[in-house]
């Protein structure tokens, strides 16, 4: 007869199709059910941490559900920071975790269901007669929410016999939030007549615009308003003409394209919280500027915002074009009187920097020629992530994952190359990551070696330091010492992990890129690009946050 675990992997399986994670005592009997009965793929990393990073960036990347698993104990507390990243970055996942048996408490047991209400996740037990309906209950609480959800199997229900698997009902979804009620009517006209009534009018959209699909609507709206546009950072790629798009707004964006924010005169926000980064500190828009924003939370998210509509972007966009559209609105000029491309470049870097190492800048822009364009680029946090936001374009917000920077977390990259690689398969994958931050998650060098192989291409930021906090409290005096790192060959790590890794000194080394692209796909190990890049080199976005955030 089939087991709870065989109930849950089953359930789970009509709604997921990749698990990620590492295998232990508690959820032993869970993955042998999954390989034995169901059709869904297992993939092994080597950091429980890795296991919730792989199925976050899966789903940012194909926008598809994924799920994790780890045992009891150490192997679920491992997942906290991915966890607490999850939940900040609003990512629904399952994680399927052991628990502590019925009976009560091991010497090794913690409290997982409050260690997960901590960091902001809802936790379903299982048991012997719920386990198939309870695990459709967590999926739908996570894609409703779009939070990660936890599934816990205690111990010593893991193996009761369950009786055969029943139908269950699919996760019941609410349906796109639409503006309701006389004021919210009101303000949807209001936005058209700002729109309207404006000479240079800007569209600013995050990942929200895009989880919402209104990355059309969104272009229609520019050009029926003849406004300019941006995104933020995790927005990249949703306004899908480049010769009106201002690119990043905040600290990646370029200063020229920031210049051009600021003149305009009204700016609707659509799918973006407005953070202090994409704001620039409340320095973004001139305080003339008349900021109205649509999203999803109960409020506008920021004080400069004069104007809020509550709703789905891409329904409450359309009704904005439908009343430009009764108003017989025109398009303002001012695209036609701007040098958009030129606003949106940045520095080109000076080659080498001063001490003699890589100017990033340069290797930046060098990158941007030389990697591959059907691709997806991961990015781990720390400084150098300015680098890969400034200088490399990406097609569509999917294809841009940001992974650590809503809960200021780094170590979390080369883990997530795994779920990239599953979830976009014809891709190329291309981390981007910190000597810092590489060597947190050197567990899971290995998995994207495994994994991503031919398709994978980490770009390793080597500067010797944490640089976020050496350019932070170096240049405040304090004790330089903990903030150093010593030299890496990380080169000779991927190396030995059955990668290929080269050291970049100079941009003539990056053309080892262009020779691995040349290759076919089946004959390239992955690929570890070991820059040794000068840590004098400060990213403007990280200027900005030192010189106004204290």
């Amino acid at each position: 007869m089939p087991t709870v675990s065989a109930h849950v992997a089953v359930t789970l399986a009509d709604h997921v199709d990749h698990v990620f994670g590492v295998m232990g005592n508690g959820n032993a009997f869970f993955l042998d059910a999954l390989g034995r009965r169901t059709s869904a793929r297992f993939t092994a990393v080597r950091h429980e941490a890795g296991a919730v990073a792989a199925a976050d960036t899966f789903h940012r990347a194909s926008g598809r559900l994924a799920a994790a698993t780890t045992t009891y104990g150490a192997g679920f507390t491992n997942t906290l920071t991915a966890l607490a990243e999850a939940v900040q970055a609003h990512v629904p996942l399952v994680l399927v975790v052991g628990d502590e048996p019925t009976s009560g408490p091991r010497p090794w047991d913690v409290d997982q269901i409050a260690m997960a209400s901590a960091v902001g996740a809802r936790t379903y037990t299982v048991g012997r007669a719920d386990a198939a309906a309870t695990t459709v209950i967590a999926v739908e609480h996570a894609l409703t929410y779009r939070v990660p959800t936890v599934l816990a199997i205690p111990y010593d229900v893991a193996t009761l016999d369950a009786g055969p698997v029943p139908a269950t009902l699919a996760p019941h979804l609410p349906a796109p939030l639409a503006p309701h009620g006389p004021f919210a009517a009101g303000m949807v006209r209001e936005v058209a007549a700002a729109l309207a009534g404006a000479r240079r009018p800007l569209l600013l959209a995050g990942r929200g615009a895009w989880v919402a699909g209104a990355g059309k609507v969104l272009g229609a709206l520019a050009d029926t308003t003849g406004a300019l546009t941006a995104t933020t950072a995790l927005g990249r790629g949703v306004f899908a003409r480049p010769e009106v798009d201002l690119g990043v707004a905040g600290g990646f964006g370029a200063p020229g394209a920031m210049a051009l924010v600021r003149e305009a005169d009204v700016a609707l926000v659509v799918g973006a919280s407005l953070n202090q980064f994409t704001m620039r500190f409340g320095e973004l828009f001139a305080p003339g500027t008349r900021v109205l924003q649509v999203d999803v939370a109960p409020a506008a998210t920021h004080p400069h915002v004069g104007g809020y509509v509550r709703g789905d972007a891409a329904v409450v966009v359309e009704a904005v074009l439908d009343e430009l559209a009764r108003a017989g609105a025109t398009p303002s000029a001012w695209p036609e009187q701007v040098d958009v491309a030129s606003a949106r470049r940045h520095h080109p870097g000076d080659g080498v920097a001063p001490d003699g190492r890589l100017d990033p800048r340069t290797a930046a822009a060098r990158l941007a020629e030389l990697l591959p364009e059907d691709r997806v680029v991961v990015s781990d946090g720390g400084h150098f992530l300015g680098w890969s936001n400034m200088y490399w374009p990406v097609a569509s917000p999917d294809r841009m994952v940001t992974v650590g920077t809503a809960f200021q977390a780094i170590g979390l990259g080369l883990p997530s190359v795994v779920g990239a690689a599953l979830a976009r398969p014809a891709s190329t994958v291309v981390l981007t990551t910190g000597d810092g931050g590489g060597l947190m998650a050197l567990a899971d060098l290995e998995s994207a070696v495994r994994v991503a192989r031919g398709r994978g291409i980490a770009v390793v930021w080597n500067d010797g330091a944490y640089g976020a906090e050496l350019h932070r409290y170096g240049r405040q005096g304090l004790a330089r010492g903990p903030m150093l790192i010593p030299d890496v060959d990380f080169a000779g790590l991927a190396a030995a992990l059955g990668g290929e890794g080269v050291v970049v000194r100079t941009v003539e080394d990056l053309e080892a890129l262009a020779t691995w692209t040349a290759r076919p796909v089946d004959e390239r190990p992955f690929l570890l690009l070991d820059l040794r890049v000068s840590g004098a080199v400060v990213a403007p976005f990280y200027e900005e946050i030192a010189r106004l955030s204290g």
